[in-house]
Order: structure tokens, then sequence, then C-alpha cells
């Protein structure tokens, strides 16, 4: 299932339900990562001072891939940057 992103706190949210989903814990992704919670909390919350190879690693661990499209393509969303 494909769920659109438009800002950082969608990007959190979605992080978030997926380390749930499979019954992760913040510290337990932690060390899948080697970031520490306090970390994971923010991107989760929607931080947007994350560095990108940071959110990559995390997408990684939760086995989900980040996929570009062009704006046409998607449906509008009052959710944006």
């Amino acid at each position: 299932m494909f769920r659109l992103v438009t800002s950082a706190q969608a990007l959190g949210s979605l992080i978030k339900d997926e380390r749930k989903k499979q019954g992760l814990t913040q510290i337990a992704l932690g060390e899948m990562t080697g970031l520490n919670q306090t970390t994971i909390s923010l991107i989760e919350k929607g931080k947007p001072s994350v560095q990108l190879q940071t959110l990559l690693h995390l997408l990684a661990a939760l086995n989900l891939k980040l996929q570009i499209g062009n704006q046409e393509q998607t449906k509008p969303s009052a959710d944006r940057w």
C-alpha cells in the first residue's frame, strides 16, 4: 500500500505507524539502525532537521522504500510542505 507523504509530519507518522505495526519500540528500532531513541522520536514527530541518509536508513530497516513521482499523478492533499 502506498501513502502520500507531503510533509515531515506525514513521513514521521508513516514511520511510527509502520514501527508499531511491526511490534517494534523506538529503542528496538534504534538498535537495528544504530540511531538513538531520541532521534527516532524526533523523526516520528516530524522534526524537519533530520538528514536524508538517516531517513533512508530508517526506511530500509522497516522494509519501506521511497518512491518519487510527478505531482500531477497524485491526488491533492491538505498535507503539504
